[in-house]
C-alpha cells in the first residue's frame, strides 16, 4: 500500500510517499480502502508539531476520508466488505491508499455523496454540529452569523443552521465565496473585508445583534463579534491562530458567553447523536459538502498549502 509518512515535525515537505507494508485487520477494527482523503486545517498543525497532541513519529497523518469496506475484523458486526463508508477518525491515518480504524470510527455513507463529498464530513459537518448545537444550543428562530462561510466548517454551519430553522448570516472574503454561500442557503451575505460589515451584519438584524456566532478565526475576530451579540448571544470558538485582546464588558453588558470546543473531547454518546443527525441530513440531501480543490495524494503537501490560504472554497481533499 502508499501512503504519506511524516518522518519529522516541520513544514508540508516533511510528508513523503513511501511503499509501506499493507495492513492487516484485527479484533473489531476494520479495514477501508479509501477513494479520497480530507485536509484539514488541523492536520497542518499536527503535521508542524504545534498541536497539543503529537503523534509518535513516524506517522500517517489525516482523519477525514471515504471509500469501501475492504476487511473487517471478528467483533464488528455493523459494517460489511464492499460497504460505502466515511471515516471518523483512523487508528493508522487517512491519507493513504488503505486505512485501520476501530469499528466507532466508520459510519456509513448513503449512496447519493461520492466519495470525494465524504471525505469532507467528519471534520467539517461533526464540528459545525457541535459547535451549533451541543456547545451554542442554537435554536430554530434564531440568528446566526457563520464568520469564514465559504470554508468546508463554514459551509456546514450555514446547511445545518438553514435546515434547523434559523435565520442564517454568512461572511466570505471574495465575489466566489460570497456566491458559494448564498447557493448553500444562507439568508444574507457579507464581505469581511469591507470597513463597516460589522454594521451591515448590526442593520439586518434591525440592530438587535445575533444569537450565535461560529467563530473560525477568533484572534482576528472575537472583539468584534462581542459587539455584534444579542442579548444572552453565544460565540463558538471553532478556530484561532494568535493572540487577541477583548473587553470582558463587552460580553457582561449582553450577558453573552464565549464557548470554546475541540472536536475531539466530545464524548461518546455526543458523537453518535452528531453522527446519527448526519447520516439523516446527508441521506435526504439536506446536507451536501462541496468540494473545492482536488489533489494528488503524493502532493499532500500542496493540500496542506492551499487549506491554510484565505478566501476558503470548499473541502480540499487528496486522491489515492
Amino acid at each position: 500500500m502508499e501512503a504519506i509518512r511524516i518522518h519529522e515535525f516541520g513544514e508540508p515537505g516533511v510528508m513523503k510517499l513511501e511503499t509501506c507494508a499493507d495492513l492487516q485487520v484485527g479484533g473489531g477494527q476494520i479495514l477501508v480502502d479509501i477513494r479520497a482523503a480530507g485536509v484539514n486545517p488541523v492536520d497542518t498543525y499536527i503535521r508542524a508539531g504545534t498541536y497539543a497532541m503529537k503523534p509518535d513519529l513516524p506517522f500517517t497523518p489525516g482523519m477525514d476520508g471515504a471509500g469501501t469496506v475492504a476487511a473487517v475484523g471478528d467483533e464488528t458486526a455493523h459494517v460489511s466488505v464492499g460497504d460505502r463508508v466515511y471515516l471518523a477518525g483512523t487508528l493508522t491515518g487517512s491519507y493513504a491508499s488503505h486505512a485501520l480504524c476501530s469499528a466507532s470510527q466508520v459510519q456509513p455513507l448513503p449512496d447519493n455523496v461520492s466519495f470525494k463529498q465524504g471525505a469532507g464530513v467528519y471534520i467539517p459537518y461533526a464540528t459545525a454540529w457541535r459547535g451549533l448545537f451541543q456547545r451554542a444550543e442554537g435554536r430554530s428562530g434564531e440568528t446566526v452569523l457563520v464568520h469564514g462561510a465559504s470554508g468546508g466548517v463554514g459551509i456546514a454551519a450555514v446547511q445545518l443552521a438553514r435546515a434547523a430553522g434559523m435565520t442564517v448570516i454568512g461572511t466570505a472574503g471574495s465575489e466566489q465565496g460570497a456566491a458559494l454561500v448564498a447557493e448553500q442557503g444562507a439568508h444574507y451575505v457579507v464581505n469581511h473585508h469591507d470597513a463597516g460589515y460589522t454594521e451591515q451584519i448590526m442593520d439586518l438584524t434591525g440592530g438587535l445583534g445575533v444569537d450565535v456566532i461560529m467563530e473560525m478565526l477568533a484572534n482576528v475576530n472575537l472583539d468584534k463579534d462581542l459587539n455584534m451579540l444579542a442579548y444572552g448571544g453565544r460565540v463558538v470558538v471553532i478556530g484561532n491562530r494568535g493572540v487577541i485582546e477583548i473587553n470582558p464588558r463587552d460580553a457582561m453588558a449582553r450577558d453573552a458567553s464565549i464557548l470554546g470546543m475541540v472536536l475531539l473531547l466530545a464524548s461518546p454518546e455526543d458523537l453518535a447523536a452528531i453522527h446519527a443527525g448526519l447520516h439523516a441530513g446527508l441521506e435526504n440531501g439536506t446536507l451536501n459538502p462541496v468540494v473545492g480543490t482536488e489533489f494528488p495524494l503524493a502532493d499532500a503537501a500542496g493540500g496542506h498549502v492551499a487549506v491554510m490560504e484565505p478566501g476558503a472554497y470548499g473541502k480540499i481533499v487528496l486522491i489515492p
